[in-house]
Order: structure tokens, then C-alpha cells, then sequence
């Protein structure tokens, strides 16, 4: 693959999964101002959250097998053009029950462009580049965290939260004119891939049987959790309980990102040295015991906003080696159902996601114990999995030849 092409697909797969991410990060300065337009609470919009979690989720195991049915372009194309229909229906949305109803059709039309580059990836690069290529994308992806909020504010505060919506069609459309004329089709239509019930399911749980794949990508859920309570309680927790501005809000919105982006990209370095498998361990015991650190803080208020923020800065930088090097653990075993492996990935994340950012709501004490009790049990959640898990995946295994070569490759990383 010629190196120009190669950096081009590269962005093309990043701006597609930022789509999710900026959906989320956008919008949520805007809580506060969404309440009061809306007349309704806070916690009440935190809903459309939940909602649009739920549709990524839902979505991401609808779309996996169309993407091994169909070829990757297809489904692209369909899901892109759901999320612009979506998004102008958040803008015009005139309630809150509208507005959770349009996110939950904004994210089943958006998650395809978070299942479908993990498989892209899958597809055109060496296995053994799979993890370094997801740490370019989350340097792509931690743009979101840093120009989304900062963006939503500015545009809440001069033109209303309505137009943050139709700024994300905008650059929909942008993104949806670049996959046409510049994302190569990777993987073509299989009429041999039978998109009924039965062996959907089968494909589904070939995949999730996979003694790899069940470890990695659980634990990888569950920890990603404690990055989605974060995100649904921390409008509340700095605007409400702390008192900051959407600015400020936004500034450390941005601050807290540049942790994510920074490992990401450390990541790169320590796998020249250390193995996925090792680094992953070693992430989650530290970001357990940050979790915790954070809890005892925030129960006793002897850290205050300042500490909190180092805190969560220090746990979800954590996430930036996490995520890419258990998305390629969790991938690596599979080639044809390398569509469904990535839908299930994600729905997983999304599932776990959704239900942290609802308990963050629902336990609503008024300060920022639920949120980083939540974050601290994911983290925990995650490490016992993984150490539990690893015994199965170490363990050898008849026919399972693909999945230990897969482990030397990424091992020679």
C-alpha cells in the first residue's frame, strides 16, 4: 500500500470513529442549558446519553453482519445517512423525549463508523501493525475530547445548543463525502454470509467463545465503562457540584483528553519492548488503584476539584494504553467474521457504557462519590476478569493454531 494512501485511510478510519465520540463530547456543555430550554432536569438529559449508548450498542451488533454480508462501503453508506437524518431531528427536537428518541436513531445509524474501521483495519494492515494503527486513531480520536467541548461551548453560549446538532451533520456529511471518494472497498460482498437469525447468532458466539477474544474484549468493556461514567457525570459533578463555567468545564474537559491522547501514543514506544498481553495487566492494576485513590478522596473531600482532576486525568490516560492493545488482542483471532468480532467488540463497550452512564444518574447523591465509585469498580471489575481470563487464553487449545500464532505476532511487535 503506497504510503500516501495508507496515511489517508488512516485519517478517513479515525474521522469516522470520532463521529461517536464527538456526538457525545459536543453536547455535553450543553446539559445545563438543554435542561432549562426543555424545562426539564439535568439528570433528566443525561437520559439522551443513555439513549444514544443503547443505540450504539443495538446498532453495532446489527451492522456487523451487514458488514460481512455486503462489503464494508455499503453499510457505511446507509448508517451515515441515517445519523445526518438523526442529527437534524435532534436539532429541531422541541423535548426531551424527542431529543433521547432522535439520539438513539443518531447512534444506530453512527455506530457503523465505529464498527466498520476496526474491520477495515483488520482487513488491509499486517496483523502484527493492528495495535500501533489503533494508537494513530485514538491521536485522531483524542482531537475529539480537546475541540469538541471547547466547540459546543462557544456555540451554546453565542447561538444555542440546537445548532451543535446541525454542526455535527455538517461535518457528517464531509466525512460521508470522503468515504466515497477515497475509502477503498476492503472486503467484498459474501452472498455465502446468511443474514438470518440463527446464523447470525452462531456467528456471534464462534466469536465469543473464543477464549482471546471473551477475556480481552470483556475486560476491555468494563474498564472502557469507567470512561463513560465519567463522561455522564461530569457535566454535573464540575458545572453543578463544583461551580465551573461551560468554559471551564470545556478547558477541563480538554486537559483530562490530552492524558488519553498523550498515552496513547506512548503506547507505540512500550510495545517495542513489552508485549499487549503485559501492558494490559499492568495498566488495569494501576488504574484500579487510581480509581480507589479517587473514591477516598472525594468520601473524605480531602482532594477537592483540583485533586479529582489529577485523579481522572492519571485514570483515563490509563484507558489510552488499555484500549488499543486489548481491541487488538480481541480482534486478532478472527479474518472472515472479522465484522461480527468488531460489532460484538463495541457492543459490549456500549452496553457496559450505557449502564455505567444510567447508574451514574440513577444514584445521584449530589457530589462526585457515584461517579468515581463507578469508575473504581470498573477498573476493579475488569483487573479480576483479566487475571481470571488469562488462564483460558494461556491455556492450549485444540484448534485454536490461529489464535497462538496471532499472540507470536503481536508479541514480535
Amino acid at each position: 500500500m503506497h504510503k500516501n494512501n495508507r496515511t489517508l485511510i488512516i485519517i478517513l478510519l479515525g474521522l469516522l470513529s470520532a463521529i461517536g465520540p464527538f456526538s457525545i463530547d459536543m453536547y455535553l456543555p450543553g446539559f445545563p442549558a438543554i435542561a432549562e430550554d426543555l424545562h426539564t432536569s439535568v439528570d433528566m438529559v443525561a437520559y439522551s446519553l443513555s439513549s444514544f449508548f443503547v443505540g450504539i450498542c443495538v446498532g453495532q451488533m446489527l451492522c456487523g453482519p451487514l458488514l460481512d454480508r455486503f462489503g464494508r462501503k455499503k453499510p457505511l453508506y446507509a448508517g451515515l445517512i441515517l445519523y445526518l437524518l438523526a442529527s437534524v431531528g435532534c436539532a429541531l427536537s422541541n423535548s426531551i423525549e424527542w431529543l433521547i428518541a432522535f439520539r438513539f436513531f443518531q447512534a444506530l445509524g453512527g455506530c457503523v463508523g465505529m464498527v466498520a474501521p476496526r474491520a477495515i483495519i483488520r482487513d488491509l494492515f499486517p496483523l502484527n501493525e493492528n495495535a500501533k494503527i489503533f494508537s494513530l486513531m485514538i491521536l485522531i480520536l483524542g482531537v475529539s475530547p480537546i475541540i469538541a467541548p471547547t466547540a459546543g461551548s462557544f456555540i451554546i453560549a453565542h447561538y444555542g445548543w440546537h445548532w451543535v446538532f446541525a454542526l455535527l451533520a455538517l461535518i457528517t456529511a464531509l466525512i460521508f463525502i470522503g468515504v466515497i471518494f477515497w475509502l477503498p472497498e476492503s472486503k467484498q460482498p459474501d452472498p455465502s454470509f446468511s443474514l438470518k437469525p440463527k446464523p447470525i447468532l452462531d456467528s456471534f458466539w464462534t466469536v465469543l467463545k473464543n477464549p482471546q477474544f471473551f477475556t480481552y474484549s470483556l475486560s476491555g468493556a468494563i474498564g472502557s465503562a469507567g470512561l463513560f461514567a465519567y463522561l455522564a457525570g461530569s457535566p454535573y459533578v464540575f458545572m453543578k457540584y463544583f461551580g465551573t463555567t461551560e468554559q471551564q468545564y470545556g478547558g477541563i474537559f480538554a486537559l483530562i483528553a490530552a492524558g488519553l491522547i498523550t498515552s496513547s501514543q506512548l503506547n507505540n514506544f512500550l510495545l517495542k519492548k513489552y508485549t499487549s498481553e503485559k501492558i494490559v495487566m499492568v495498566v488495569l492494576i494501576l488504574q484500579t488503584i487510581i480509581g480507589l485513590l479517587l473514591v477516598a478522596g472525594n468520601m473524605t473531600g480531602l482532594i477537592g476539584m483540583y485533586g479529582s482532576i489529577g485523579l481522572i486525568f492519571l485514570f483515563l490516560s490509563c484507558q489510552g494504553f488499555s484500549f488499543p492493545n486489548s481491541s487488538a488482542l480481541s480482534m486478532a483471532p478472527f479474518s472472515k467474521e472479522a465484522g461480527s468480532a468488531s460489532a460484538l467488540m463495541g457492543a459490549l463497550q456500549m452496553g457496559f457504557g450505557a449502564a455505567a452512564s444510567a447508574l451514574v444518574g440513577l444514584l445521584n447523591a449530589h457530589n462526585a462519590v457515584p461517579m468515581a465509585g463507578i469508575m473504581a469498580g470498573c477498573a476493579a471489575i475488569a483487573l479480576v476478569i483479566l487475571i481470571l481470563g488469562k488462564r483460558s487464553v494461556n491455556a492450549p487449545c485444540k484448534g485454536e493454531d490461529l489464535r497462538d500464532q496471532t499472540i507470536e505476532m503481536l508479541e514480535a511487535v
